[in-house]
Parts: structure tokens; C-alpha cells; sequence
């Protein structure tokens, strides 16, 4: 946790916006006006935690991902089924659907990163489709593409996670554990590791870095974050089909990794509220074309701002204090 604090302590603007998201955390379900944005928010938190996984994997590691959506289903499906048809308690279905992604990307991770560039994205993209057509096909298991309902909500004792007030603090309280353990890994020598990767396989391997096996340790990592948000998914919402998890799906993760900044710890966080805000108030009078609309997004920000644009906002205001500073000097 030490590094997580540390950060947030040497800078007072990222203690200030810390401070101000757990304002927000209280303020909004406790709020009758408010309420109708609880469930937006809850989802938020959600869709953060599986691009949190993208981008340590393409931001830091320079492993490009489309797959994130099918680590995302894997822990869906499996908390859904295991909790609904066998009966099994939703924290133990969780658990046990983490293990199941983790697992499978440790499995398929060591082949699949023999690729790079567009045969990995490639493979990647494959492995959400075969995913995602085995939810659909298998219906015996996963209702088809009509979907499970009825899944039990979670519930710790006596306190039952069965109102939105209660599934934000929740899933809140999953999304700001990750972000601050994520920060803890990229200041660690895991993280300068991953960086390494990231600016040259080459040189990274030449004082010693096992590409392999950082690579996949960071696959499986952001696997079992993309699963754990699945399974927070289908135990709000209680109901799960296919749609969340195809191609159009993953489009909008990365769309959300890039406009945060691939290279962002929070800007995972703010990339994931912009995309989502304006898929719930804008992009819904386009239809069937929002994807031509997360086209157009990612085009944009990789032009103009490819940094993201939480990297480009806190660059832009850096300068702005810096220059002010040399103004103030005395000369």
C-alpha cells in the first residue's frame, strides 16, 4: 500500500481529486436526486476495473489486447452459472470464476504472446469471438443468447447487496482496491520491469528480464480484474446474455483505455467515465453506428491526443502551473 499512499501524498492536486471521489461515493446514493445516476456510476466502477487490466497490459507492457471482453464473460458466466444453476454461494462462485480466467490466460498466454503487433491483436480478437459464440451456442449452460436472469445478489451475513445504494459501495470498494494495488505494481520493480518491455524486448531481455513470464503474469492479472468485474456485473444487475461481451464490447474498452491514456492508472478510471457518459447520453440516438462513433473517438485522441486525455490534461496544467511560477519569480 505504501506506494499508493505515496503518491497520492507528494501530489496535493491527485489528493484533492482522491478526496473529491469519495465525496461523490457518499453523496450520490445517499442522495434522492442523485439516484438516478447510482447505477450509472456502479457501472462505471465496473467497466474501469477491465480497462484498469488493459491498459497495465498495453500501456505498460506494450502488449497489444482486444481480448479483454472475454476474460470479462469468462467471469460473468461462470459466477452466473455456478451461483444460479448449482446453487453455489456468489462469493465462492466469484472466486472460483477469477481462478477460472487467471488460469486460462496462464495457459494460453505463453503461445499467444509469441506473436506481436497485428497477429497478437488478431489473436486476441479471436479469442473474444470464440468466447462470445460459446455463450451464445451453448444454451443448456448459459441460456443462449436470451440470457440468464434471476441471479442471486451478494450478501455478506446480514447485510444483503440487493439495492443500488449498497451495489455502488460494493463495487466501489473493488474498483478503488484495484486501482491503488495497480499503483502499487507499476512503482515496483515489477513495474519498471513491464516498462522495460514496453521500450525495447530487446534491450530488456539483454539485462536479464524474463519477457515471458512478465508478460504473462500481467496477462493474468488484468484476466482476473476483467473476471472479477464480470462477476460484479451479473450479481447487480442479475440478469447476464452475450451482448456485453462481442466485438462491439471490447471496441469500447480500448476506446476507453485510449482516451484515459494507456499509460494511466487513473486515467483508466477517467477514460472508462467520459466513454461510458456518452454511451449512456449521447451514443444511443446513433444505434447500430455507435461503433463507427468509437471509430471516430479513437481516431481523434490517437491523433491529437495520444497520450490520452487525462495525461494530456494534467500535462496541460502542469505547464500552465510551471510557466506561472516563472512569472511570479522574482527577477
Amino acid at each position: 500500500m505504501r506506494f499508493g499512499v505515496r503518491a497520492l501524498y507528494q501530489n496535493k492536486w491527485a489528493i484533492l481529486a482522491f478526496a473529491a471521489m469519495l465525496a461523490l461515493l457518499i453523496v450520490v446514493p445517499l442522495s434522492p436526486v442523485l439516484d438516478k445516476y447510482t447505477m450509472l456510476l456502479t457501472f462505471i466502477a465496473i467497466n474501469a476495473m477491465v480497462t484498469l487490466g488493459l491498459c497495465l497490459l498495453m500501456g505498460y507492457t506494450g502488449q497489444v489486447s482486444l481480448g479483454q471482453t472475454a476474460f470479462y464473460g469468462i467471469g460473468a458466466y461462470i459466477s452466473a452459472i455456478l451461483s444460479k444453476t448449482y446453487g453455489v454461494n456468489p462469493w465462492l462462485a466469484m472466486l472460483i470464476a477469477a481462478a477460472a480466467a487467471g488460469l486460462f490466460a496462464y495457459l494460453i498466454g505463453f503461445p499467444i504472446f509469441r506473436l506481436r503487433g497485428n497477429y497478437l491483436a488478431m489473436a486476441t480478437l479471436g479469442l473474444v469471438l470464440v468466447v462470445y459464440t460459446l455463450f451464445r451456442e451453448l444454451g443448456s449452460l448459459t441460456g443462449g443468447p436470451d440470457g440468464m436472469s434471476g441471479i442471486p445478489h451478494l450478501s455478506i451475513g446480514g447485510l444483503h447487496f440487493n439495492t443500488p445504494a449498497t451495489r455502488y459501495f460494493l463495487v466501489w470498494s473493488f474498483c478503488l482496491a484495484a486501482l491503488v494495488l495497480s499503483q502499487n505494481i507499476i512503482r515496483s520493480r515489477t513495474g519498471r520491469a513491464l516498462r522495460a518491455i514496453h521500450g525495447s524486448e530487446a534491450a530488456a531481455q539483454s539485462v536479464g528480464i524474463d519477457l515471458s513470464r512478465y508478460k504473462v503474469k500481467i496477462f493474468v492479472l488484468s484476466a482476473v480484474y476483467a473476471s472479477i468485474a464480470g462477476s460484479l456485473f451479473v450479481h447487480t444487475l442479475r440478469f447476464v446474455n452475450p451482448q456485453p461481451f462481442g466485438f462491439l464490447a471490447s471496441v469500447m474498452i480500448v476506446t476507453m483505455a485510449v482516451v484515459g491514456g494507456l499509460a494511466s492508472i487513473w486515467g483508466a478510471l477517467f477514460g472508462t467515465a467520459v466513454v461510458r457518459i456518452l454511451s449512456n447520453e449521447v451514443l444511443l440516438r446513433f444505434g447500430s453506428l455507435d461503433i463507427i462513433v468509437y471509430g471516430l473517438i479513437l481516431m481523434v485522441v490517437m491523433i491529437f491526443v495520444p497520450q490520452g486525455l487525462f495525461v494530456g490534461l494534467r500535462d496541460t496544467f502542469q505547464r500552465w502551473r510551471l510557466k506561472r511560477a516563472r512569472q511570479e519569480a522574482p527577477t
